[in-house]
């Protein structure tokens, strides 16, 4: 399990915009399972929508984004920030309402170099609430290394 003080340690994201809380299942370089609890006192709620709080579909995709980049970070691989290039197939299927936990499911597809493939879907209650199919890229800050890579003293192959 990957707690949210390691999250924090992995993701530069924080308050209002970190989305997933724990990570309860994880293997590097192939999946990860992970949570997010949806509260009333989100921010988003405030003007999605008054009397009828419901949680954009944008961020349920996020969120399945920030667990991608928990598994590329945790599976060995160097840079510095992982950054959206496509999102496909992208489906909701039913709304998400404060007191909903999210069961955010991500699985590599591909991976060539700095770009990973990723499929993921959002479950609450065991249904499938969101799901998209999307490619990010994992960047390294000039001068920080090869993005992408597994660090030089890791002995893992990319």
């Amino acid at each position: 399990m990957i707690d949210i003080n390691e999250i924090h340690g992995i993701l530069p994201h924080r308050y209002p915009f970190l989305m997933v809380d724990r990570v309860v299942e994880f293997e590097p370089g192939k999946k990860a399972v992970g949570i997010k609890n949806v509260s009333i006192n989100e921010p988003f709620f405030t003007g999605h929508f008054p009397g009828n709080p419901i949680m954009p579909g944008v961020l349920i995709v996020e969120a399945l984004a920030q667990l991608a980049g928990i598994t590329a970070f945790r599976s060995g691989v160097h840079g510095d920030t992982v950054y959206f290039m496509s999102i496909e197939k992208a489906k909701f299927r039913r709304p998400v309402i404060p007191g909903d936990q999210l069961r955010l499911e991500v699985t590599m597809i591909q991976r060539r170099g700095n770009v990973w493939k990723f499929s993921g879907a959002a479950l609450v209650d065991g249904k499938v609430v969101a799901e998209a199919d999307f490619t990010a890229m994992v960047t390294a800050r000039e001068g920080t290394g090869k993005a992408g890579s597994p660090p030089e003293d890791s002995g893992k192959e990319s």
